[in-house]
């Protein structure tokens, strides 16, 4: 099996956990754990296994990496999973995986900032039309719903998780290329959990594990195993082999896997303004991810 294949299916993957996190994860927030408590028990939950791994890894990383590690664990782990926990318990599975169908055409935008990566016409056309659909989302989403209590914010955070989730791909990819995939996950869990700790302490400290049920603990384990550990894991090993805009192209996934899951277990329909919005993102998807000969930038793409 080659590298690249191996790459792709580690990517799969990633997408079904992903898929299947925004209904795990909604079921056991705000009534067990609080979103920035549930946080906080993720990252030390990952944390402990990828040190725990890490062990097993000689890698000495440089002193002059550590500044891109840490901007690594504000973005990845940091503002990612803050806005997009938080952004979960405020609007619906389905609105917040649709959202998150955004991210490849935030990671194309960042891309041509920082690695100068060229845009064609086409794509900037796919961005624009993306864009209208997230906003379109956000703006009109209901106020309230049965399993989103503030539908309108929950969407604009989980549009912030998605472009800080971008520019963790960006940033962390010149990483890939020096470390093992293990040296750089628990490097920036630890400093992302100095980051998450003081927003997420007192309601870490308030979860009473010993009347949560089973099936809760369970869903919990399932965040931390999964969605934290494999997830990363798996992410990092992908992005040594592929570009970040291609592992982040993956995420067109989740939505299908997020919105069926859902819909077979009986806890939502798909709304009409839903499928509009999701259409005109997945349209705009489409136009980034083909090419076109006219190009925006001259300069190189750089690896």
């Amino acid at each position: 099996m080659s590298t690249k294949l191996k790459a792709h299916i580690a990517l799969t993957l990633v997408a079904i956990f992903y898929g299947l996190n925004y209904l795990i994860a909604k079921d056991v927030m705000p009534n067990y754990v609080g979103a920035f408590g549930f946080i906080v028990v993720r990252v030390i939950g990952a944390s402990i296994l990828f040190w725990g791994l890490g062990l097993f890894v000689k890698d000495k990383v440089s002193k002059k990496d550590f500044p891109r590690l840490i901007l690594s664990a504000l973005f990845g782990v940091g503002i990612n999973m803050m806005m997009f926990f938080k952004g979960l318990s405020y609007t619906t599975p389905i609105n917040a995986s649709i959202i998150m169908v955004s991210n490849p055409i935030i990671v194309l935008l960042i891309a041509a900032i920082i690695l100068k990566e060229k845009i064609t016409r086409r794509k900037l056309l796919g961005i624009i039309i993306g864009a209208i659909g997230a906003i379109s989302l956000i703006a009109y989403g209901k106020e309230v719903s049965l399993t989103g209590e503030n539908v309108k914010l929950g969407n604009l955070m989980i549009l912030v998780n998605a472009a800080s989730y971008a520019m963790y791909l960006v940033v962390v990819k010149p990483l890939m290329q020096k470390y093992h995939p293990i040296t750089i996950s628990k490097w920036v869990f630890l400093f992302g959990l100095f980051i998450v700790l003081p927003f997420g302490y007192t309601e870490f400290m308030e979860i009473s594990w010993k009347t949560m049920p089973l099936n809760m603990l369970l869903r919990v384990g399932y965040v931390i195993l999964f969605t934290s550990f494999f997830a990363y894991l798996l992410n990092i090993y992908a992005l040594k082999t592929i570009k970040a805009s291609t592992v982040s192209f993956y995420i067109y996934l989740q939505p299908l896997i997020a919105t069926g899951a859902s819909m077979y277990l009986g806890k939502e329909m798909i709304s009409f303004h839903e499928l509009l919005s999701a259409s005109i993102i997945f349209f705009g998807v489409y136009l980034v991810n083909t090419k076109s000969k006219t190009t925006f930038a001259t300069s190189k793409n750089i690896h």
